[in-house]
């Protein structure tokens, strides 16, 4: 007695597989989105007032910083701050720089 087996037919519904978990994937993380944090004028002036004092005292911050509904944990050094066009430099490491507005 000869087994008639399906052959390549059999995996046609896996070849969808990869597609379906990278939909899963990108659901997943889309939940996982928060809204952007608001800050009231005081909180503000506070942050502004405890950047100032680490640069000008070259100490080490530790940020959490908001991207795209994802937050980010960042430690550095203040390299630079405008406080009228809020622009925020930090060195990550020695000669690594990375900005926000």
């Amino acid at each position: 007695m000869a087994i008639r087996e399906r052959g390549k037919i059999k995996w046609r519904p896996a070849s969808f597989m990869p597609e379906g978990f990278a939909m899963t994937h990108a659901i997943v993380k889309d939940q996982e989105r928060q809204e952007k944090p608001t800050l009231d004028k005081y909180q503000g002036e506070e942050f502004d007032q405890k950047i100032c004092y680490a640069m000008e005292f070259y100490l080490p911050v530790m940020l959490t910083i908001w991207e795209d509904g994802f937050t980010e944990g960042i430690t550095g050094i203040v390299h630079y701050i405008d406080l009228i066009r809020h622009d925020l430099r930090v060195e990550m490491k020695l000669g690594e720089f990375r900005c926000w507005t």
